[in-house]
């Protein structure tokens, strides 16, 4: 655990969770159909750890990022139509909660005997994030789950979790943002929320160049949030 700056649990009344990297390893799957896509336009295929560098910021410009600077409009169109059929019928292929998760969700949101609402911003399209929440189990722990399309604009934007405080009556400063990604800690900064990193997922270098306020390096630890001892 590593504290910037203390969260002051007794005020927490909201949580947001990232989804990939944060809540479920779905590297593999993400990969697998990111290659897919490479195949079908005759590109090479790239390391499943790059490919997983690329996810945070939505579909779209993942697929960009695979492609590279030389493809055109028209094969990243091409690219991510395929890319996205593809993974919705692969997306749970080898996609697992992280271990721990589970119980991790029940101490936050119970800590100290405090019952706190919790919700998931992801930048992955909404229909298959919500699928996949509800396929892994953990549907009923959230009273919401938006996507990268659910919206207008995508994290680091700070329209989608605006929204989820003004539909829960939370202030900016009775939540927090948590995420593997300087993309979710800087959704936080820009909506006024607090923020908390995990280094187990995707993007730990990136939280690094953005520091959360607060950072945990596993699940289990990560249960620990809202506990008096990380004050």
């Amino acid at each position: 655990m590593h504290i910037r700056r203390p969260i002051p649990a007794h005020q927490i009344k909201l949580l947001i969770f990232d989804l990939d990297g944060t809540l479920i390893d779905s590297r593999q799957d993400l990969a697998n159909s990111v290659n897919a896509a490479l195949r079908f336009l005759g590109r090479k295929e790239l390391p499943l750890n790059l490919i997983a560098s690329m996810v945070g910021d939505g579909a779209p410009v993942l697929i960009n990022r695979a492609l590279g600077e030389n493809a055109d409009a028209a094969e990243v169109r091409r690219g991510l139509e395929f890319f996205l059929n593809y993974y919705r019928e692969h997306k749970l292929d080898y996609t697992h909660l992280y271990d721990g998760i589970p119980e991790a969700l029940d101490a936050m949101q119970g800590a100290n005997g405090t019952q706190r609402t919790m919700s998931v911003l992801t930048n992955k399209p909404v229909v298959p994030s919500r699928a996949i929440v509800d396929a892994l189990g953990i549907a009923s722990r959230f009273v919401s789950v938006y996507g990268g399309n659910s919206f207008a604009t995508k994290k680091p934007d700070p329209l989608g979790l605006a929204t989820i405080l003004s539909e829960t009556g939370v202030l900016p400063e009775e939540a927090i943002m948590i995420g593997d990604s300087h993309v979710d800690v800087q959704t936080g900064r820009n909506a006024g929320t607090w923020t908390c990193g995990v280094t187990y997922g995707f993007s730990p270098d990136s939280l690094r160049e953005v520091p959360p306020d607060i950072l945990f390096d596993t699940p289990q630890e990560l249960a620990t949030l809202l506990e008096p001892e990380t004050l």
